[in-house]
């Protein structure tokens, strides 16, 4: 009887991961009576979604209709009753259907008996199973070493901005407009991959792209807990048995809004050979939650502690890689574990709101920007200059997502890519006395030029590499190697207009290609500093 509970009532089943060489992988095959029960309970949940997030105009249509009369009521509720009874005799053919399916059976045994003993033997043989990720037993838990007084402070960034008292009634109406936008099609537009649209187009190449790293490259899945109780869906990929390479750094990637690390940007490290921890964001793929601020954090607070004492890498031998808006997470955690070995930022920009302002009309800007700052504050210039490691930005000259100007019939102006402006803080604050208000037209006009245009402009400014360098080293082994750095202040407007083309050519690298690309593999490498 227990048995078939867990049947009716438990997950979906996927696919049957390789077991030996004589025994490949395949996909999970259900009965007609399995899934055609599953097929209404679909339907059903698709539709109450859908009824959901357009019940304002479903409820003014039933009005206007006369269904909110004493007869209308009696026929809603004869409606949903319906609806009901429909919907629990479709879990139960499910449940039937699964009963009889010897492969659903083998598998809901063996998650019955990890369930009861979460032993290696029992949590490998679970291994073999793809199925929903709300019932994978879990790896690790935040708690398992934050507890009392080892529990680790956090840095944090103050939220830029805040309701006053004084001015709290005055905002209530943009306030309520601005929780409500947000917390419905606002955070779909910052995050589509948390949409029920984008989840159902790319389940099946989710699944796929997750048997490959799991049966060709030997990846192990786990389910990471949070300190707010959100399951993280993560990937890891052990390269440190591998004689040649770079296994023993491991490489934790943080995907775009719409990025899975089935289909995301750990293609790059992973050819080159590094250690590989893909995870999702809050309410991706098989993670729980909503990708808000404080969730983020959160989640990729969990993926470090997880790296670091379950893995088994230490701080000095992790490099946080993010696309995109991963560019948040990565960069609140590279100033919440200093110690890390570097950061590479792909396509990032560095402020959300003035990228969403020049997406949105302009008659709407002032509702964004105090939506996106109270709610979505996704600052990530503000952290990656907490940050005190090495540091290497890429630039896409083509890119059509991060670009504030878009002419109809031409290519994105680069002068707009909003990771010009992330760069021009990172080194503002690093080099206060050379990136100012003299060097700063200097400097915009190299942000506004592609590769070959910069070029030209180096050999204009008589840029000595050797001297910047030498310079440079000079000065932080004779004071200090901390941020920000003083040099520059008795130099003449030559010297600093060739140090600061200097630094944005070593902090910055140019990528030729559009947003969505993958990266190339000569641009993920280990930044520039003058000490190496």
């Amino acid at each position: 009887m227990a048995t078939l509970v867990k049947c009716i009532f438990g997950p979906r089943l996927h696919r049957l991961h390789q077991a030996s060489v004589t025994e490949p992988g395949r996909l999970y095959r259900p009965g007609f009576i399995e899934a055609g029960g599953d097929k209404f309970i679909k339907v059903i949940h698709f539709c109450w979604s859908l009824s959901y997030w357009t019940s304002p105009v479903l409820l003014t249509v039933l009005y206007r209709r006369g269904y909110f009369s004493t007869e209308g009521l009696t026929t809603i509720a004869k409606f949903l009753i319906s609806i009901g009874i429909i919907y629990a005799v479709s879990f139960f053919t499910r449940g039937i259907g699964r009963f009889s399916n010897p492969d659903y059976m083998t598998f809901i045994s063996t998650l019955m008996t990890c369930e009861r003993s979460l032993t290696e033997a029992n949590r490998r043989a679970l291994w073999r199973y793809d199925y929903e990720f709300w019932a994978w037993p879990v790896d690790f838990r935040w708690t398992d070493v934050n507890q009392g007084d080892v529990k680790k402070a956090k840095v944090q960034i103050p939220r830029s901005s805040r309701v006053q008292p004084a001015s709290a009634i005055s905002t209530l109406p943009c306030n309520i407009i601005s929780y409500v936008a947000i917390h419905t099609f606002g955070r779909r537009m910052v995050y589509p991959g948390t949409t029920s649209i984008m989840k159902t187009l790319i389940s099946d190449t989710l699944i796929q792209n997750r048997a490959k790293l799991i049966e060709e490259k030997h990846g192990v899945r786990a389910k990471v807990v949070t300190e707010d109780n959100n399951d993280i869906d993560t990937m890891f990929l052990d390269r440190r048995s591998v004689k040649s390479g770079n296994g023993n750094t491991l490489v934790i990637c943080c995907e775009g809004n719409a990025g899975f690390y089935e289909i995301g940007c750990c293609g790059t490290p992973m050819d080159l050979n590094y250690s590989i921890l893909g995870w999702n964001h809050p309410g991706f793929g098989g993670s729980s939650g909503i990708p808000f601020p404080d969730q983020e954090q959160n989640a990729i607070d969990a993926v470090m502690q997880y790296a670091i004492h379950k893995l088994g890498f230490q701080p000095q031998n992790i490099i946080i890689f993010a696309w995109s808006i991963g560019g948040y997470s990565a960069s609140w955690a590279a100033m919440n574990y200093p110690d890390i070995k570097y950061m590479v930022l792909d396509a990032t920009f560095d402020d959300i709101v003035p990228l969403a302002v020049s997406k949105m009309p302009e008659v709407l800007k002032g509702i964004v920007t105090f939506a996106l700052r109270n709610y979505m504050n996704l600052n990530i210039a503000e952290q990656v200059i907490k940050y005190p490691g090495q540091v290497l930005l890429i630039r896409r000259s083509k890119d059509e997502i991060i670009t504030t100007e878009m002419n109809p019939g031409l290519p994105p102006q680069v002068r707009s890519n909003r990771g010009n402006m992330l760069l021009a803080k990172l080194l503002q604050y690093r080099y206060p006395k050379i990136v100012d208000v003299s060097t700063a037209s200097v400097l915009d006009l190299w942000l506004s030029r592609e590769r070959a245009e910069q070029a030209v402009m180096w050999s204009e400014y008589n840029v000595d590499a050797d001297w910047c360098v030498a310079t440079i080293r000079s000065y932080t082994e004779e004071h200090s190697h901390s941020f920000p750095c003083h040099l520059g202040e008795d130099f003449d407007q030559v010297k600093k207009n060739q140090l600061v083309l200097f630094l944005a050519s070593k902090y910055m690298e140019d990528f030729d290609s559009t947003h969505c690309t993958p990266l190339a593999h000569n641009f993920f490498h280990k930044p520039w500093s003058p000490h190496d």
